[in-house]
């Protein structure tokens, strides 16, 4: 099975990659394919609402700008989704707004793209405003159709400076819990792919 992990955050080696890293390990000791990729510090543009995803239908948004559309060949083709953000004044960073919206509706172009994957959220905070951010990140998975796994708290992680979040223990267990139960819930849809239910006619597919 494939996850892809997707770094928001523009600072290479900071707090988001350090937590997704942590996730990652699970999976991989349960012989998942994984990968990390970095959205962050590149220069993406939001959804414009133009809706050529509708009329074009190719999993792609017209927006030409590579870092998005080759995040977006990734989601589709993985079982699972962990997308991680820094908090930014209590949201998520500019990248991963962008990615959330465009993926969301290029899922919905092509009659529910992101249906039936498991999608989690990993945020990294310096004091306040991170369960926002985990929230925005939950908001696209639960309308999408997708399954969105507990653990044994918010995926939440404390730091400022880079790898501070390293002395936050309570989030490297949760990290690990977190990447233990996506390879649990993983294995056990692959067991009964038949089971997820098609949702009613028109909610995935309907034109704007």
């Amino acid at each position: 099975m494939k996850v892809i992990a997707i770094n928001g955050s523009p600072r290479t080696g900071g707090n988001t990659e350090v937590m997704l890293k942590k996730v990652l390990k699970p999976l991989e000791a349960a012989g998942w394919n994984t990968e990390q990729y970095k959205i962050g510090g590149n220069l993406v543009r939001g959804c414009m609402a133009c809706f050529k995803c509708f009329e074009m239908k190719n999993k792609q948004c017209v927006i030409n700008d590579d870092k998005i559309n080759e995040a977006l060949e990734k989601i589709y083709d993985a079982d699972a989704i962990i997308l991680g953000s820094p908090t930014y004044f209590a949201d998520v960073s500019t990248e991963m707004k962008a990615l959330l919206d465009r993926s969301g509706m290029v899922s919905i172009a092509n009659g529910g793209l992101l249906k039936g994957k498991i999608g989690a959220a990993v945020v990294a905070v310096r004091r306040g405003g991170g369960t926002n951010v985990f929230d925005t990140i939950n908001h696209m998975f639960l309308m999408s159709s997708m399954i969105v796994p507990g653990s044994i708290y918010w995926n939440l992680g404390v730091g400022l400076e880079k790898e501070d979040v390293l002395k936050d223990d309570e989030a490297m267990r949760n990290m690990t819990h977190l990447g233990q139960t996506i390879a649990w819930l993983g294995k056990a849809l692959a067991s009964n792919p038949d089971a997820f239910p098609e949702p009613p006619v028109g909610c995935v597919d309907a034109s704007p």
